[in-house]
């Protein structure tokens, strides 16, 4: 099992930055790949960006590209997602997920085994 803990969510303006981090506990040794999920109220769970856990090989949303930006801190067992230029549609509960498969490249929920609880992203104009 991997468990996943979520921070550095909170309200920012539009045109600001967060950056939201992910504590890997467990058996994060079987961890094959990452990433981060959104979901805004009334809409259905989308990708945002994914990273390989080894490699760190990145991929991302189109929606996202050039603004956010994830990485990957093996020694501490933490994935971030930097979020910049914020928008008021970036508002969201983003969730990080895990999966002990490859290959990279996933982007269905179904492709991530494991997942944190959310933090909230709040855009203000």
């Amino acid at each position: 099992q991997v468990q996943l803990v979520e921070s550095g969510g909170g309200l920012v303006q539009a045109g600001g930055s967060l950056r939201l981090s992910c504590a890997v506990s467990g058996r994060t040794r079987n961890v094959d790949k990452m990433g981060w999920f959104r979901q805004a109220p009334g809409k259905k769970r989308e990708f945002i960006a994914g990273i390989s856990w080894a490699g760190g090989t990145t991929y991302y949303a189109d929606s996202v590209k050039g603004r956010f930006t994830i990485s990957r801190d093996n020694a501490k067992n933490a994935v971030y997602l930097q979020l910049n230029s914020l928008k008021p549609e970036d508002a969201a509960v983003y969730y990080c997920t895990a999966d002990p498969h490859p290959p990279l490249g996933r982007t269905r929920l179904p492709d991530f085994n494991y997942w944190g609880q959310g933090t909230q992203v709040t855009v203000s104009l």
